[in-house]
């Protein structure tokens, strides 16, 4: 039986959700299923149903607004309501959301035709958490800041100033009450989360009623692979132990200062390399003699190639929900070490890396010098059976067949 689902996102086919949700269509439609995406910005790859759903000059005029008011997802309303008529048009069986703050929707007014016509008609509603947005007052993460008011009303919020950021009011209360709202009472919905973490940290908040599934992020393990790589010769690294960072964008938050900290510990015989800093991000790590600063790179290919030339990748993430580049790294052959942070150390076992305290870096070194004890053919072989099981191609199936049930 062919069935339509349209899948909602910021963007189509860039960053990990937007090849998330191009991958899932090829694999739908592959079957014989009618996918269909609406996105935000930018424009959708060549090859797929698609619809954008908001203008750029209105997508500047929502951020704008947000910024002065602390209302995110509350304007574009003649937006959401034209989706609205694209979805009556389209009738599709299920409606996957993915992430709908990003300026481009206006959540009361698409909640609402969920509840009040989508599901009354037989409708499915599948909702994927990135983060942790739906069911605070304003931010998307709360770790870093140690914040647990989510758990009950939130109010003067700590992460006012981060995205998506405020910079006069503070609305948190009255967000909260009004996602709460907009978010409860959905019938049949289904949240999926990528990471055990998050979903806990669902069943603690009002959206503890819904049935939660798990189903991590996948990779594409044909391009993270171990690859033959000159990058020790061009950076005159040798047979020096390297650790890896790689982040886009470096934030405090994603351990660039801790990385600052960890360099002036290491022994000689080590360097550590920062992919994808910016040019404040380079002239700081410069004077730190033994890290090799990197900007960002758009080329997956190279990005496997540090992955491969590493002897160890090193995530000092203060919050995060699944970061799969653990897992990149992994599908290269090398071991990671992270911090214990949000849903990070889910993709380790014993024999792929170690999960260190958050701001031990001595722990960090320990975990190297433990590691290197190990067999270095055995941890790659482990590394890449790990990896393997998150294959993109598996993630899909445990959408298709578990989630969506078709």
């Amino acid at each position: 039986m062919k069935n339509k689902i349209l899948m909602l996102n910021t963007v189509a086919g860039k960053g990990s959700v937007g090849r998330l949700i191009t991958g899932l269509s090829s694999a739908l439609k592959e079957i014989g299923h009618e996918p269909y995406i609406a996105f935000g910005r930018w424009d959708a790859p060549i090859g797929f149903a698609s619809y954008r759903i908001e203008k750029q000059a209105d997508i500047i005029c929502h951020g704008v607004m947000s910024r002065l008011t602390d209302r995110h997802g509350l304007y574009s309303s003649k937006a959401t309501r034209k989706l609205i008529e694209i979805i009556r048009g389209a009738e599709p069986e299920i409606i996957h959301l993915h992430n709908i703050h990003g300026y481009y929707v206006n959540y009361e007014i698409l909640f609402s035709f969920l509840k009040s016509e989508f599901t009354r008609k037989g409708g499915r509603v599948v909702w994927t958490l990135h983060d942790c947005w739906s069911f605070t007052g304003h931010c998307v993460h709360f770790e870093y800041a140690g914040c647990d008011r989510w758990k009950t009303q939130c109010f003067r919020c700590p992460e006012k100033n981060q995205y998506p950021a405020s910079l006069l009011l503070d609305s948190s209360r009255s967000n909260y009450e009004r996602k709460r709202k907009a978010f409860t009472g959905v019938p049949g919905l289904t949240l999926v989360t990528p990471s055990e973490w998050l979903k806990d940290r669902v069943k603690e908040s009002y959206l503890k009623d819904y049935p939660v599934e798990v189903v991590p992020t996948g990779i594409d393990t044909e391009q993270f692979k171990p690859l033959e790589t000159h990058i020790r010769e061009r950076y005159g690294i040798g047979d020096k132990t390297l650790l890896l960072g790689v982040a886009s964008p470096w934030r405090e938050r994603k351990g660039f200062y801790d990385f600052l900290k960890l360099s002036g510990e290491v022994h000689g015989n080590t360097v550590i390399a920062l992919v994808g800093l910016n040019r404040k991000q380079m002239e700081e790590a410069r004077p730190h003699g033994n890290i090799i600063p990197v900007m960002k790179t758009d080329s997956v290919k190279e990005l496997a190639e540090w992955y491969s030339a590493a002897d160890y990748y090193v995530n000092l993430t203060l919050e995060d929900t699944f970061p799969t580049t653990n897992i990149e790294a992994m599908a290269c052959g090398t071991p990671v070490i992270t911090y214990r942070s949000g849903g990070s150390g889910e993709s380790l076992t014993e024999n792929t890396g170690r999960i260190v305290d958050k701001g031990d870096t001595g722990a960090v070194l320990r975990a190297v010098s433990e590691l290197s004890g190990i067999d270095r053919e055995e941890i790659r072989r482990c590394c890449l059976e790990r990896a393997s099981e998150y294959a993109m191609e598996k993630r899909f199936s445990q959408y298709i067949e578990g989630v969506y049930g078709l």
